[in-house]
């Protein structure tokens, strides 16, 4: 008789991997559709009410971080839920001018390595920013991030984004562009 033992254990640490993955790519990508602008998520009217939401993505004692020659200045460093909190505050600042009115993310060259209960992640990603002013710009990013899975539920212990590059765009580039999504709104 064949003892397959070996062969379930190791086929229930493949599939624990590949949930792991499933669920650290569906938290990457819910923390991108938060940040929006306008936030798609339904019957969220206002920007606390969105970084909230956010928060609930990291641990207690993460990190959030803009590094590298051009980020280190513009971004800085917040560890902790309340430092990011108030990171986030000052983003999404009511008396921000000019206001953002676009700010889409799209992710791409993924790698998740996943290590029992602890994941790092990289991506590169792009979105375009338009303001009231007319002013637009195209931003590319590279994300290094960790997680830890604590109670079941996968959380960012690192959120560290990396200049690629930023471009300027021309003034006015986009004239049809949503003032609220309706995505999610049933």
């Amino acid at each position: 008789m064949v003892d397959h033992t070996n062969d379930l254990a190791g086929l229930q640490r493949r599939v624990e991997v590949l949930e792991a993955e499933a669920d650290i790519r569906r938290l990457q990508a819910r923390y991108m559709f938060l940040c929006d602008t306008p936030v798609p998520e339904a019957h969220v009217s206002d920007d606390s009410a969105r970084i909230e939401l956010i928060l609930e993505l990291f641990a207690e004692d993460a990190v959030w971080e803009g590094v590298g020659e051009y980020y280190d200045n513009q971004f800085g460093r917040a560890e902790g839920k309340a430092a990011i909190k108030s990171h986030f505050q000052s983003f999404w600042a009511e008396d921000r001018n000019p206001s953002l009115l676009l700010n889409a993310h799209y992710l791409t060259s993924e790698q998740i390595h996943v290590d029992g209960d602890t994941a790092t992640g990289q991506w590169i990603h792009m979105q375009p920013w338009l303001y009231s002013d007319g002013t637009a710009l195209l931003r590319s990013s590279r994300l290094n991030n960790a997680f830890r899975k604590d109670e079941g539920v996968w959380r960012y212990t690192r959120n560290r984004t990396e200049n690629v590059f930023v471009a300027p765009l021309p003034k006015n580039f986009a004239d049809a562009f949503p003032s609220a999504s309706v995505l999610m709104n049933e």
